[in-house]
């Protein structure tokens, strides 16, 4: 069943087009395809407008059910638990909007996280539902994030990224690595790992490229300075694991750390902390740096 992205009055919803099916109603339809979601709580959710239709109208629960209608509804998370770090938001306007996210906070609604995400706070902040990202950071990451704030000039600005025409500088602490030069670029194929969720290097033709360099040294532990060239999944993690130095209190990487929770006092040391282009619709040069700092 495919779900994309609807954005109605205020809030994001997810879109279901109706499938093939033997149901009398829209109502038996969700509890069917969803089960693991109660007949009950569906109910509770038109009641309470949580479930539209293609006009953005709550339904009726005995709506009819038709093949292929267009369906809108809100993921909810039942006692979904507070995330207690706070973003900013650098810099806003009515194409863009720049802010700096802290650790620990995703970037947009996914698994068990749905209000609790940069996304979710930022339209509600700026009372914008037009907002989306142009780019993702993991949740453990901390730094710069940039949001479209028009639909009429998203797609300049989602240009910058696959043209290579914007500049990522970030910060990471972890182990010296005495024995190498630097600066140095580090090169790899990246490939899906073991768990899902994970990163590894493959043989073959490198899809990844990071520049790096050391920018302060701290007795076994050194602050360097990361460019990614590329921007795969956990490149940056990887590649700093690779070199024999993986990046202090990353849950995932050398090894993945069993049920780990988070610990806001030990985030992983890796921060967006700046980004330079020139504005596709302005013509300006745009330099924008994180207020956040990594500390020892």
């Amino acid at each position: 069943m495919s779900e994309s992205t609807f954005i109605p009055a205020a809030r994001q919803a997810s879109t279901l087009y109706l499938p093939p099916g033997p149901w009398l109603t829209v109502l038996d339809c969700l509890c069917e395809r969803f089960s693991a979601i109660s007949r009950a709580q569906w109910l509770d959710r038109i009641a309470r407008g949580r479930v539209l239709d293609a006009q953005g109208q709550p339904i009726a629960r005995d709506l009819a059910y038709r093949e292929g209608l267009r369906i809108h509804y809100f993921r909810e998370v039942p006692n979904e638990t507070p995330i207690p770090v706070q973003e900013q938001i650098l810099y806003a306007d009515e194409h863009l909007v720049v802010a700096d996210k802290p650790h620990f906070l995703p970037v947009t609604p996914a698994g068990e996280y749905v209000e609790q995400t940069l996304l979710r706070r930022l339209i509600r902040t700026l009372d914008n539902p037009d907002l989306v990202p142009l780019h993702r950071i993991d949740r453990h990451t901390a730094g710069l994030v940039l949001f479209s704030a028009h639909k009429l000039s998203r797609s300049a600005y989602q240009a910058l990224f696959p043209t290579r025409r914007i500049d990522k500088r970030y910060e990471a602490i972890a182990g010296a690595l005495p024995e190498l030069e630097f600066p140095r670029v580090h090169k790899s194929r990246l490939v899906d790992g073991e768990p899902f969720f994970r990163m590894q290097q493959g043989e073959g033709q490198s899809n990844t490229e990071t520049r790096i360099e050391v920018c302060e040294r701290n007795g076994d532990l050194w602050r360097y300075g990361l460019y990614p060239v590329t921007g795969k999944k956990h490149q940056l993690r990887v590649h700093m694991t690779a070199l024999g130095a993986g990046i202090c209190n990353d849950p995932f990487y050398p090894d993945v750390i069993k049920d780990a929770v988070d610990d806001y006092d030990k985030p992983l040391k890796l921060l967006a902390q700046g980004l330079r282009f020139v504005d596709p619709v302005t013509g300006e040069e745009r330099v924008f740096e994180s207020q956040i700092k990594l500390q020892w």
